[in-house]
């Protein structure tokens, strides 16, 4: 995931960090300059649901415009090693069910 905070604020004609911040504080959402500042120029690890539903509605956007997927950057497996573990799991052999009777007794030789 790419983090497209700066993008989304500017296309609203916010240009400072400082700007968002007063306006995030004024929905209830108290940033430190720290935290601002990762948000701002950043990459966050995380973020709250609750803070990210603060964004959107100050900047009046969608999470998607905000978080933007990067499946290309996303390890994919390789398909000799996938296969191979397909191939072991179905060579494995199932496990016997052997049915009890409720009452304790053993079932009657078959």
């Amino acid at each position: 995931m790419r983090w497209n905070l700066r993008l989304a604020a500017a296309n609203r004609g916010i240009w400072q960090a400082s700007d968002l911040q007063r306006l995030l504080a004024e929905r209830g959402m108290v940033v430190s300059l720290g935290k601002m500042s990762h948000l701002w120029s950043g990459q966050p690890a995380s973020i709250k649901l609750a803070d990210l539903e603060v964004i959107c509605a100050v900047l009046g956007c969608e999470v998607g415009e905000l978080l933007i997927p990067e499946p290309e950057t996303v390890p994919q497996p390789d398909t000799d090693t996938a296969e191979k573990e397909h191939v072991a799991a179905n060579e494995r052999p199932t496990p016997r069910v052997v049915p009890r009777r409720r009452d304790g007794r053993s079932l009657p030789p078959a």
